[in-house]
């Protein structure tokens, strides 16, 4: 999955019309880093009467959806773009680690079980919900085993997500003017965990290369006190999956990864107009309501994230020294204005969508000295 040509130009696109300023200008410097690395031309933000009919490689801010959309920037593979393509806009969401409570349950078009079938044991329990009249019975059944989370599919950044502990709260959810819109458009009920560690675990097909990572993520506070995500620590090497299970690593992190490796394969075999040359994974692993230890796939990535500047960082050391096997790399969200610390890649710098101000940056380390 190579942009060989040399003629190609690096273009970044906001998928979203309404997209904020900090996920605009993150696309944009990224685009720009990425171009620099390849030895390509950046062709600033997505124009269709410029870039139109030209040979470009699109970092899109989204996961691009239905074939028209994908024709429109010129995409027919994962050779021409930093992301991913799907034929209908759920396959992108959390919608698809979970099945749904019965073959009566409402489904969208598209709609693949055989994808539920094969990530069962790699995801924690869950029911997946497209109708208001399916939402209650998904969430009594779920229930019975503890508490479950409720989390939006097209939320981000672990924004809207609830906990609930019992029926009568969920009937309080069902009550509110909103609910049949958002039951409709998808909702994810899920078992909750405690003590919750996330695990990111992905590849990257850049250039010529692959790479492949762990790592965990961690979250921060914005300005309104609300936990978001606040960065990722990922450690890369160049080549597969195998090289890097074949570094020294926990036991949690190889089970991460396998997981992962499972989830890849079910989208790759239940989806096939689906492809992606960025492809991350969110494993969570805590402690469930009657004291056993859980991990599962949350949710998948195959678009720009928050731990894509790690990702580029790392392609970048790897470019300038070739026979390096691996790398440290993290990247950090945070609302706080401050300084950028020493040897640190500021990314952005600027205001963010629900506060004033958002500092993004990447730090590079060693590996093994």
């Amino acid at each position: 999955m190579t942009p060989t040509n040399r003629k190609k130009l690096v273009v970044a696109h906001s998928v979203r019309p309404d997209a904020p300023q900090h996920e605009v200008e993150t696309n944009r410097a990224l685009a720009r880093w990425l171009a620099q690395i390849l030895g390509l031309k950046y062709g600033g933000s997505y124009d269709p009467q410029v870039h139109g009919g030209r040979d470009i490689y699109l970092l899109p801010t989204q996961t691009l959806v239905g074939a028209a959309a994908a024709r429109q920037l010129g995409v027919k593979g994962p050779e021409d773009l930093w992301g991913g393509y799907v034929e209908h806009d759920f396959i992108c969401t959390k919608a698809i680690s979970h099945g749904l409570l019965n073959r009566h349950a409402h489904a969208p078009q598209g709609w693949a079980p055989m994808f539920s079938e094969r990530v069962r044991t790699v995801v924690l329990d869950g029911l997946s919900v497209f109708s208001f009249d399916d939402a209650r019975p998904a969430a009594e059944h779920l229930l019975y085993s503890g508490p479950i989370r409720m989390k939006p599919i097209h939320a981000c950044a672990g924004r809207g997500q609830e906990v609930i502990t019992s029926l009568d709260q969920f009937d309080e959810i069902l009550a509110r003017p909103e609910a049949k819109a958002l039951f409709s458009e998808g909702v994810v009920l899920e078992q909750d965990l405690d003590q919750v560690i996330t695990h990111s675990v992905g590849q990257s097909f850049i250039g010529a290369r692959l790479l492949s990572y762990c790592g965990d993520q961690y979250l921060t506070k914005d300005a309104h006190g609300e936990e978001v995500y606040g960065g990722s620590n990922l450690l890369v090497v160049q080549g597969g999956y195998d090289d890097l299970l074949a570094l020294d690593l926990p036991d949690d992190v190889r089970l991460a990864i396998r997981q992962a490796k499972v989830f890849d394969a079910a989208a790759d075999e239940a989806y096939p107009g689906f492809y992606a040359s960025r492809r991350n994974y969110d494993i969570a692993q805590g402690i469930a309501s009657d004291g056993q230890r859980r991990s599962g796939v949350l949710e998948q990535s195959w678009r720009m994230g928050g731990a894509s500047s790690a990702e580029v960082a790392a392609l970048q050391s790897f470019v300038n020294d070739p026979g390096m096997r691996a790398i440290l790399v993290s990247s950090v969200e945070t609302y706080i204005d401050q300084p950028l610390p020493a040897d640190a890649i500021e990314v952005y710098r600027g205001p963010a969508e629900n506060s004033d101000f958002l500092l993004k940056y990447v730090t590079v380390n060693s590996y093994d000295g």
